[in-house]
């Protein structure tokens, strides 16, 4: 049987339970699940690239079959580096769709039709979430607790506060 080893990316600023719905439920049909951490220098983070890789680790220790990277460039590229043949995509509405195919055909042209997309919808109980309504309502003190996982509450919180003082002084 061939070894699919398949790649789960996004800039996880901050990973949200939404994120690790789909990585763990794509781990289950990889043998191999390498979740992806981009750094995009167009984008402004609230955690750089090591802190992203930190909290993204600490939300999925005791998963055997899945490996977390930085990557900076094309995703393909480090799909194709990576000896990956499969990108997960989550899906949470029909604007998603639109973007996330739009890269699906671009990967597959990029990589001489070398690699394939996925798409797993997100589950009910995510469907609205990301990453923004994350630190928007960590922000400004809400509750967090429902979005991400237990393992970076006051991770994400120490970093609201961060924020918040470097706004209050700017």
């Amino acid at each position: 049987m061939k070894k699919i080893v398949a790649v789960c990316a996004g800039s996880f600023d901050p990973i949200t339970k939404g994120h690790l719905d789909i990585i763990k439920r794509a781990s289950k049909f990889s043998n191999k699940l390498i979740v992806g951490i981009l750094n995009s220098h167009n984008k402004k983070y609230w955690f750089n690239l090591e802190e992203r890789k930190t909290l993204v680790k600490k939300c999925l220790s005791g998963f055997d079959n899945i490996e977390v990277k930085a990557f900076d460039g094309l995703l393909v590229d480090f799909v194709l580096q990576n000896n990956a043949t499969l990108v997960v995509r989550g899906l949470r509405a029909v604007s998603d769709y639109e973007y996330e195919l739009q890269l699906a055909l671009t990967n597959k042209s990029l990589s001489d039709n070398q690699v394939e997309t996925i798409f797993l919808p997100g589950s009910r109980e995510s469907l609205y979430l990301s990453a923004s309504l994350v630190r928007e309502v960590a922000l400004h003190g809400g509750k967090i607790v429902e979005f991400i996982s237990p393992e970076i509450i006051e991770d994400v919180k120490a970093r609201a506060k961060q924020v918040r003082k470097k706004e209050l002084k700017g």
